[in-house]
């Protein structure tokens, strides 16, 4: 159990010591080839420092590593907010947004997959603007009306990972109390039920409802989210988020365990087909 800074560091070295290996260097040859002492390479493969994203870029040269989205990857796992060498959207959100919220972005802009349960509210991918101002007003009560404004524009820019190239692949089960809950009003609600037909529509996205009618399931514990990433070893991360902080998850068994959590989920939950029936009744008939 981890923070952001910390899986990142590891999973980064990780990764680094296993493309030196493919690349059939020992640490003491890769330090060589770039004019720094061993203890270096060392300190950064088992995550014991901190690595610029410049070093990472020299390693992965080093290591004749050209895939264009795996050094991107492996770069922002580097931190690009710590150098000043390129900067994210999200960086000029630093005053509102706390950095376990960087880090949560960061690393959402980077997946490939992504599996989410969501037990009280609509995910954030899949948030209309009204939606996501009322979900955010109420989460925190008292906060002046411009960070307000600031949180939803962070919430609404995350959603472009659903429309890069290529795109997040989103894998949602919602909890039917979801869809019951009349967050902002009947006007907002009509129309984040019609934005979540608008979505399940997206060959990228699959979206299942988990009925009343289920009964008693491991989704009772909480919502959680998984990330997976593309041609990495062994780097899906398990995310939970409480009131003041997130939790990170990456033992092989926290990470089984969740995944096999989400398949059971998913196969209690109705088909997708079913799921966006209940959602156009669900709109038709209002919320």
């Amino acid at each position: 159990m981890r923070n952001g800074p910390a899986v990142r560091r590891r999973k980064l070295g990780a990764e680094l010591k296993a493309l030196r290996g493919r690349a059939g260097l020992t640490s003491g040859e890769a330090a060589g080839l770039l004019g720094w002492h061993q203890s270096k390479v060392s300190r950064i493969e088992t995550a014991r420092s901190g690595v610029k994203p410049g070093d990472v870029r020299r390693l992965l040269d080093a290591y004749d590593v050209r895939d264009p989205r795996l050094r991107e990857l492996l770069v922002a796992l580097a931190g690009t907010e710590q150098d000043g060498e390129h900067r994210h959207w999200w960086h000029r959100y630093r005053g509102v947004l706390p950095p376990e919220y960087r880090d949560f972005i960061s690393l959402e802009s980077q997946a490939a997959w992504m599996r989410t349960l969501e037990t009280s509210v609509v995910p954030g991918l899949l948030q209309t603007p009204r939606y996501a101002r009322a979900v955010t007003r109420a989460s925190l009560a008292g906060v002046p009306p411009a960070q307000v404004d600031a949180l939803v524009e962070v919430r609404l820019a995350r959603q472009e990972v659903l429309r890069a190239d290529p795109p997040l692949e989103l894998r949602a089960v919602i909890d039917e109390s979801v869809l019951h809950r009349g967050i902002g009003g009947p006007e907002v609600m009509r129309g984040q039920l019609a934005a979540l037909r608008e979505a399940a529509a997206l060959p990228h996205v699959v979206i299942q409802v988990l009925p009343f009618t289920s009964g008693e399931h491991i989704g009772l514990t909480g919502p959680f989210v998984i990330f997976s990433f593309p041609n990495m070893n062994d780097l899906d991360l398990v995310v939970l988020d409480h009131l003041t902080s997130s939790l990170y998850l990456e033992r092989k068994e926290d990470l089984s365990a969740y995944a096999d959590a989400f398949a059971s989920l998913q196969a209690r939950a109705l088909s997708a087909e079913d799921s966006l029936l209940l959602l156009a009744e669900k709109h038709d008939d209002g919320p």
